[in-house]
Parts: C-alpha cells; sequence; structure tokens
C-alpha cells in the first residue's frame, strides 16, 4: 500500500530543471545518519553533478523515489526538508542567513532562487495578512517528494536563520492527499491543503519584520558577488521550450499542431527537435499535452467562455474529445473543474 502510494505521487513524468548538487546531498546525508548503506539504497555512493555542479531534477526525483520506498516512508521529503543547513545551499545559504533582515533575505532568495530549484519559477504576492509564494505549474511534473523538501526546507531555513518558531498560515501542495497528514501538520503546524493549483507558503506578513539571529550586511554583501555570478552564468530557462509552448498556443486554435510544422517554424530539422526536447526531458506530444492543460484551466477560470468554446480553443473538434483529456488531466470534467475552482 506504502509502495503504491509513493509511486503514485511521484510518477515518471517529463520534467526538466536542475537542483544543485549541495542540496541533493541532503539526501545522502540523510541516509548516511540513518545508519543505510547508500550505495545499496540508492545504486549511486553521490549524485553524479553535471558540468555545472547540478543534477537533474528527473534523477533527483528518481533518488527520492528510491530512498522512499526503501524506507517506506511517503513522507521523506519533508524530513529531508527538516535537515537543510546553509551549506545545502551553497553561497547562496550563507547570504541569506547573513542578512540584514528578513525582508532582505527574502529579497535575495526571490532573486537567486534558480540557483536552489530550477524546475518552476517561483513568484510572490502580498494577500490579506500574509506574503504568498508560490510555485510555477512545472512543480506538478517533479513529485510529491520532491515538492514536500522544498517547502519543507523553505520552512526550516527560515525558523533556523530567525530563531523564531515561524508558523505558515497555509500550505497547499498540487498532489493528492496522502493517507497520513500528520507528518505534515507535525512539521508546519498550519493547515496543509492537497489537489490546489499550484504549490504555495501563505507566510505571516509580519515575517518580514523579523530579526534575524546572526545579520552581518556586509560579509553578506561580499559574498552576493559569488552568488551574482553563478547566477549569471546560468544559462537562459529552457529557451526552446518556452519556443515550442507558444506555437503550439497559436496554432491551437487551427487544430492539433504537428512536430514537423513546430520543426519548420524555429528553423530545426524534425529530429533536431525531438532530441532537443528529449535532452530536456519532454517529448513533443507530452509538451502539447502540458500545454493544452495549461491553456484549458486559464480558459476555464474565464466564466465567459462556454466549454465548447474553449474546446475550439484547444484545438478539440468536438466537446466530448475535450471531456475525456481534461478527465485525463485532472480527474474531473471541465464542469466541475470551473465550479470547484470559481
Amino acid at each position: 500500500m506504502i509502495k503504491l502510494e509513493i509511486e503514485r505521487a511521484n510518477p515518471p513524468l517529463p520534467v526538466s530543471g536542475h537542483v544543485p548538487g549541495t542540496y541533493v546531498r541532503l539526501l545522502f546525508d540523510y541516509l548516511a545518519a540513518q545508519g543505510q548503506d547508500v550505495g545499496h539504497v540508492l545504486g549511486e555512493a553521490a549524485a553524479p553533478p553535471g558540468p555545472d555542479g547540478t543534477v537533474a531534477a528527473a534523477h533527483w526525483r528518481r533518488l527520492l523515489t528510491q530512498a522512499a520506498l526503501h524506507l517506506g516512508d511517503p513522507a521523506l521529503g519533508l524530513r529531508l526538508g527538516a535537515t537543510i543547513t546553509p551549506a545545502h545551499l551553497g553561497p547562496l545559504g550563507y547570504v541569506l542567513q547573513l542578512s540584514g533582515s528578513s525582508a532582505t533575505a527574502l529579497e535575495r532568495y526571490l532573486r537567486y532562487q534558480r540557483l536552489v530549484h530550477d524546475v518552476s519559477p517561483v513568484r510572490h504576492f502580498p494577500a490579506e495578512g500574509a506574503v504568498v509564494l508560490e510555485w510555477g505549474d512545472d512543480a506538478r511534473a517533479i513529485g510529491l517528494l520532491a515538492n514536500q523538501c522544498g517547502l519543507a526546507a523553505l520552512v526550516h531555513f527560515a525558523r533556523c536563520i530567525t530563531g523564531q518558531p515561524l508558523r505558515p498560515l497555509v500550505v497547499h501542495f498540487v498532489e493528492a492527499a496522502p493517507a497520513d497528514m500528520r507528518p505534515y501538520a507535525e512539521l508546519f503546524g498550519c493547515p496543509v491543503l492537497f489537489g490546489q493549483t499550484a504549490a504555495r507558503i501563505h507566510l505571516p506578513a509580519d515575517v518580514l519584520a523579523m530579526p534575524l539571529r546572526q545579520p552581518d550586511p556586509a560579509l553578506a554583501a561580499m559574498l552576493e558577488q559569488q552568488v551574482a555570478a553563478l547566477f549569471a552564468a546560468m544559462p537562459a530557462r529552457e529557451a526552446l521550450l518556452q519556443s515550442v509552448r507558444g506555437f503550439i498556443s497559436q496554432h491551437l486554435i487551427q487544430g492539433e499542431p504537428a512536430l514537423q510544422a513546430c520543426a519548420e517554424a524555429l528553423n530545426l530539422s524534425d529530429r533536431t527537435l525531438r532530441r532537443r526536447l528529449q535532452a530536456l526531458g519532454w517529448s513533443y506530444r507530452a509538451l502539447l499535452e502540458d500545454s493544452r492543460r495549461c491553456l484549458a484551466e486559464n480558459y476555464l477560470r474565464d466564466r465567459r467562455l462556454a466549454l465548447p468554446e474553449v474546446a475550439l480553443l484547444l484545438g478539440y473538434s468536438e466537446q466530448s474529445a475535450f471531456n475525456r483529456a481534461f478527465r485525463r488531466w485532472t480527474g474531473m470534467s471541465p464542469r466541475r473543474w470551473r465550479l470547484a475552482h470559481a
């Protein structure tokens, strides 16, 4: 039963992006502390980083899944996140720890977040009495274990650098609710909701006024130069994926756009486009499906659009075909989804 829960929450979907090798070390350090033979559990004694010191997000997900299956622990990501230290974030970890204020630390985290998690971009916005951090739709593909680890690490790190028992107001996960909710309640100390439209943390607005335990603005500014250099060296984020998604969005109303037409528009051969997408962890078909799903959810939020119009905008000649596809993506009909997200 536990094995099925872990596999369902961490399906091998296409996922692009990378995480730093220092962050992946969380898992290796945790297993070693548990007295586990890391090489036996994971099949490798250390995650092989790329030339830039990062590990592919798909490989990170696989390592987490293997460890969770071996330990029989569907909440492994939460336990990992609760062990994070500044060293696991590299130079950025120390910059955040030494910042002059919580507000400055948050601003730096938002600016350099790709150095921590280059899978889904983070956005932030104010809400009533709260500051909301929200991760992009790609968070779905990386799986529950990685999302557990990311959100738990953020909360634990904030507690460490402020020395305060910080409690979020609410935490959102995109995945279905697990069988055992207790580990989430124990770690976050707040309501945790599942099946949401995005991964989110609602932090109390007064978190921005919290003093840090070890502020050293001068040293933080000096170290930030190194962080800024690392950030500047990162490649533009998934420019090819954005171009393909853009082509798909522009041509869906004419019907399902073919890979050949997309490749021609991008001045690539069919074979080259397939190979480059594969290197990013995607196939053209998977990207087409994912783009349709994202657009479908956006269209359904606009109640001025009737369901047949939404189906037409997505390139479906029949409403029934759209209904079947949407059920496959979300587990519910477009009408029910619209009502649930009104």
